[in-house]
């Protein structure tokens, strides 16, 4: 069993809340997690119909049953059923009494907000990191074979064939649950739509001319943007412009959570076709991204991350605002150093605003340059993050 960073965090706001709340993607590992750090506690999954029935008809009866610890899995199932706990735990004043999961954003936290306002911890799980399988002894020799793999734990648990397993996850949760939340009609155009998302990847978000692509209006296409973000499929990066006025632009770029369902879209088989893909820069900029994303959550931070391109061209590839300051990171695929890789990162903290790192990030040996930028491989980024 890989052993998730998160876990350490997650213990820590046992102590500190009555309820503490995982949220993260289909199949990134929630429930294994919670049931492995927490075996005394009881586990209820509200996907079983059964369960879910009596939760939806008589939450009280339902909630009786359980008079000790309890993880409820997929609690977005039945979110009338957070209005009880908070009456539960408001009369036993009792923290780590409680443990919710689930993957959709919107439905939780909508319901977390209006009922369990300072009653909850809220954690973020996404699939695993590199640092994670480095640590269990599953590390890779070069990205390419991150990105064939992903990052989903069943892949490398059961060891089960990447592509497969994506087309699978694909079809038996992404289409499933949007369908569920958007009342798909037609599932050839949004089929459509995702494969031409993935072929933007990394890319400044140009609606209109994606809406023109698919056949279908602007609105549904922000609408269906919104529905794979809130259910962890692509996460979206904000501009950074922080008093920098009119000439920063201001549309956002998306990523893939899982860079193995990326190269499933984009019908990517094996290594060296990731190594000929003329998307390259964009694939290994994605599985940068959602990595330092990991770090970030697994430590209990908020994502706080952004990119910077002004009107003259200018650009970082990622701003991740830390408690020690601002960090700015250039990503690049190749594995052979050039001094122009730290050129952006130089101009930012010079005519923008200073930075507290300037890491580049590529695919080649570590470096230390005199003007205080680092070079880093893709693999060492959480040394490289820590504060």
């Amino acid at each position: 069993m890989i052993k998730r960073k998160l876990s350490k965090e997650l213990h820590v706001l046992l102590q500190e809340y009555p309820i503490v709340t995982v949220l993260g993607p289909r199949q990134a590992g929630k429930t294994t997690l919670v049931q492995q750090e927490l075996p005394d506690y009881a586990y209820v999954s509200l996907e079983d119909p059964d369960e879910r029935m009596l939760a939806t008809e008589d939450p009280r009866a339902f909630l009786r049953r359980y008079p000790g610890n309890t993880i409820f899995d997929e609690v977005q199932r039945v979110p009338m059923l957070l209005s009880y706990l908070q009456g539960i735990v408001d009369n036993e004043q009792k923290n780590g009494r409680f443990v919710l999961t689930g993957s959709h954003q919107l439905e939780l936290r909508a319901a977390v907000a209006q009922s369990l306002a300072g009653r909850t911890g809220l954690l973020h799980l996404l699939p695993l990191s590199i640092d994670e399988l480095t640590q269990a002894g599953k590390a890779f020799g070069g990205f390419e074979d991150y990105v064939i793999h992903g990052f989903l734990p069943r892949v490398h648990s059961q060891n089960q064939r990447p592509f497969r397993a994506y087309a699978n996850y694909y079809q038996t949760y992404i289409e499933r649950d949007v369908r569920q939340l958007i009342e798909l009609k037609d599932v050839s155009l949004f089929e459509k739509f995702i494969k031409l998302l993935a072929g933007r990847v990394g890319q400044l978000m140009d609606y209109q001319a994606l809406s023109n692509a698919v056949g279908v209006t602007t609105k549904t296409i922000k609408q269906w943007l919104s529905v794979l973000e809130a259910s962890y499929v692509v996460v979206k990066l904000p501009p950074y412009f922080e008093n920098f006025g009119k000439r920063v632009v201001k549309s956002p770029k998306y990523f893939f959570a899982d860079v193995g369902l990326l190269a499933y879209l984009l019908g990517i088989e094996t290594p060296n076709q990731v190594l000929r893909d003329p998307l390259l820069g964009s694939i290994f900029e994605n599985l940068v991204v959602i990595d330092v994303l990991k770090q970030r959550y697994n430590s209990g931070y908020d994502a706080n991350l952004y990119f910077f391109r002004d009107s003259n061209g200018n650009e970082i590839d990622l701003l991740c605002k830390t408690s020690s300051g601002l960090v700015g990171i250039e990503i690049k695929a190749a594995a052979t150093w050039h001094g122009k890789f730290a050129k952006q990162l130089v101009r930012f903290a010079t005519n923008n605003h200073p930075l507290y790192k300037s890491l580049v990030v590529y695919n080649g040996i570590e470096l230390q340059l005199s003007n205080g930028v680092e070079a880093i491989s893709y693999d060492n980024i959480v040394p490289a993050l820590q504060t």
